[in-house]
């Protein structure tokens, strides 16, 4: 009926085990075969099978399968949710007393109502299947509060066998779901979460979407998904793959429930390649095609993170999984829990962690995962993941542990991790000199390496639980009894100087090259554009980075833009106003390279297309800010978290534009002393517009006052 030939794995055992009416307790990763478990069981036995499932777009998905394997039998499956009409919801009801349903789908919103309780009671239930069961536990990664009442909606109901089903959960997760559900004593089917069709990798998150592009571009006709965490950013990167002729959609909850299904069957039907989704989007969805899926961020746990990868590669086949990651998006995160209760942000912070650790390893990234999830991987080297691929270097890092460790211990007040860094490599700047520690001893012990050095080693100690974070007071770092213990007694710790990046090279060695400092750009060129640079900065009076940043010139090597408009659309965080006012010089010097090297300039596939117009979103702030409409209020008008419109208003201003109306907003907003200080700062003593070297040298100023007077600094000099 199915269209299989012979069981999968533990198929068998289970589905017999449900049959002779035992609890179950299911783990088995993405495409191992879980729904068969409790499908086939529900046609066999007599009653309805409630499957409790958190997705109306999965629950539709599966009734359209079983209705599929029994031709003209349309009332064996139904679904019981928001979705449904009157009438829908009568013939339902109907199918259910009548005996016809074997499966009845339910979200648990649905079975907690007093209605459903009470037509559930009427009929037989032979039973219960919690989909999804990870949403149970506080530790999961999709913690759903209605989860947690299933136990009781299932004793008010009448008790039946319970099976679990979830393909991911550690050994803490499944033992609060067992505990949860009331099944303590559920037989455990698990299979082993090794994946070994699937392809590990993370990059450095310094050009996401250029080389998600251009990733898309090297690998055409393939399906993939692409997970973001903001439904803007969902919307803006959907529409940008459209612009460079990649069949894209976006999926999140806040699109039109027609618009949603829609791009979802388009995505299915491969109308579209690649779907552009929240977290939402994918869950049991059965395209077992998926080549590649794409984190733009760093996902919050690793459940989620596995959960969301095991979506490529289901027919056992190729699938990359491809995660862009960079340190300010965890902060980002911990900064969302400020507010939370304090045990929910310890479990956050805990959960966050492992995602760290995942992130900057340089060890096998299947080991860390099967690790995580209690099962063991016993070969040091999977082959099929960037570390094991492309190892980094290691180094016993005992002497530079010790340094970072004895200078925490010196201090009598708590700093961040950049403040540390500035200590050890001998930088000066507003707050060093505040404290006066630039009179420490420790002052330049380190500065043999530059600051990125020692922030990789703090991470590192922070990993390693030597050193611990304090999110209650912005990151401040302090010492642990392991590091007080490693101080007593020194031991070999391996390490590397860098956080461990993929070098991103494909068969055809096209792919981008995510370094964080330059890679794929002609260097000579690259040299020579600093060099221009530097000379007309001395001229202007400005700092370098104000004219163009690294990564601007850094495009420009690779793009070699002869042009002021090829300038403005090729090269990331240039406008046509920056391009006009100070791009004439650069662009004359890379057309003299190119003609007198006879180099061939890459072609317009390779360049990355901004949209020809501002998005509606943009079109608003824009036209909202020239009438001097507050920025609170333009936030709340559109739904907007306060650092999500600056994030947009960013966006305007490093592409050249001038917005006036802001530059008075500020003016009028801030005090006038503090706005000037900062703007000093920005334009004589950074050598960047780094927003977290600001935060360390104007620690009485908000993260949001600082980046929004350095749009106003921006709109005025840059730009």
């Amino acid at each position: 009926m199915f269209g299989f030939d012979a069981f999968k794995g533990e198929q068998e055992r289970i589905i017999r085990h449900l049959l002779s009416g035992g609890d179950a307790f299911v783990l088995m990763p993405t495409g191992g075969g879980k729904s068969l478990c409790y499908q086939l069981p529900a046609l066999l036995m007599e009653g309805t099978a409630i499957i409790i499932s958190p997705l109306i777009s999965l629950m539709k998905n599966q009734v359209d399968a079983i209705r599929g394997f029994v031709s003209g039998e349309e009332g064996i499956a139904c679904f019981l949710n928001s979705s449904l009409d009157k009438g829908e919801y009568q013939q339902v009801q109907d199918d259910l007393i009548s005996g016809k349903t074997k499966m009845l789908y339910v979200a648990p919103e649905s079975l907690a109502k007093e209605d459903t309780v009470q037509l559930l009671r009427r009929i037989k239930i032979s039973f219960y299947a919690v989909d999804e069961a990870h949403c149970i536990s506080e530790w999961g990664h999709d913690f759903r509060p209605e989860y947690r009442k299933i136990r009781e909606m299932v004793e008010q109901i009448g008790r039946a066998p319970i099976i679990a089903l979830t393909a991911t959960a550690t050994p803490k997760v499944q033992s609060d779901i067992q505990r949860n559900l009331g099944i303590p004593d559920a037989t455990v089917f698990k299979s082993s979460f090794n994946r070994p069709n699937l392809y590990y990798e993370v990059r450095e998150k310094t050009d996401p979407e250029r080389d998600i592009i251009k990733y898309i571009k090297q690998n055409p006709g393939k399906s993939g998904i692409i997970y973001c965490l903001s439904r803007n950013k969902v919307e803006s990167l959907a529409e940008q793959l459209c612009i460079n002729g990649i069949k894209a959609a976006p999926y999140h909850a806040g699109l039109d429930a027609k618009v949603r299904a829609e791009n979802q069957d388009r995505f299915l039907s491969e109308e579209v390649n690649v779907i552009v989704a929240t977290i939402a989007f994918g869950m049991g969805i059965d395209k077992p095609d998926v080549r590649f899926v794409i984190h733009y961020d760093i996902p919050k746990s690793l459940e989620g993170y596995y959960q969301e990868t095991g979506r490529a590669g289901r027919d056992g086949r190729e699938g990359a999984c491809i995660t862009f990651y960079s340190y300010k998006d965890i902060l980002k995160l911990e900064k969302f829990m400020q507010g939370k209760p304090i045990a929910e942000q310890e479990i956050g912070r805990q959960i966050l962690s492992e995602t760290v650790a995942y992130a900057e390893s340089n060890c096998c990234r299947r080991k860390l995962l099967l690790n995580y999830f209690g099962e063991d991987y016993p070969e040091e080297n999977c082959g099929n993941c960037d570390n094991c691929l492309h190892p980094k270097p290691r180094f016993d890092g005992r002497e530079e542990l010790r340094l970072v460790l004895e200078l925490v211990d010196s201090l009598k007040e708590h700093f961040k991790t950049e403040h540390l860094a500035n200590i050890l490599s001998g930088v000066k700047n507003a707050l060093i000199l505040s404290y006066r520690h630039d009179q420490l001893d420790f002052f330049g012990a380190g500065r043999e390496h530059d600051v990125r050095f020692w922030c990789e080693i703090i991470h590192q100690a922070n990993m390693l639980h030597f050193l611990k974070k304090d999110v209650e007071t912005y990151g401040l770092m302090s010492l642990t009894d392991d590091g007080r213990e490693f101080l007593a007694h020194p031991r070999s710790v391996m390490m590397t100087a860098e956080r461990v990046f993929a070098e991103g090279v494909d068969d055809d060695d096209e792919a981008p090259v995510p370094q964080g400092g330059g890679g794929g750009g002609d260097p000579v060129l690259l040299a020579m554009l600093k060099d221009l640079r530097k000379d007309m900065a001395r001229k202007l009076g400005l700092q370098p980075w104000i004219l163009f940043t690294d990564p601007s010139l850094e495009d420009m090597s690779i793009m070699l833009p002869i042009s002021i408009q090829d300038l403005a659309k090729n090269c990331v965080g240039v406008g046509l106003g920056k391009a006009a006012k100070y791009g004439e010089p650069f662009v004359r010097l890379i057309a003299k390279y190119v003609a007198e090297n006879e180099i061939d300039r890459p072609d317009e596939s390779f360049r990355v297309k901004t949209p020809p117009r501002p998005s509606d979103l943009k079109q608003y702030i824009i036209q909202s800010v020239d009438r001097g409409v507050d920025l609170v209020d333009i936030a709340e008008a559109k739904g907007l978290e306060m650092s999500e419109l600056i994030d947009e208003l960013e966006t305007l201003v490093h592409g050249g534009m001038v917005l006036r109306r802001l530059v008075t907003y500020v003016d009028e907003t801030f005090d006038e002393d503090e706005v000037a200080d900062v703007c000093e700062w920005f334009r004589n003593e950074s050598d960047s517009d780094d927003i977290e070297a600001a935060i360390e040298a104007f620690p009485d100023l908000e993260e949001e006052e600082l980046r929004l007077i350095r749009l106003k600094f921006l709109c005025e000099v840059a730009n």
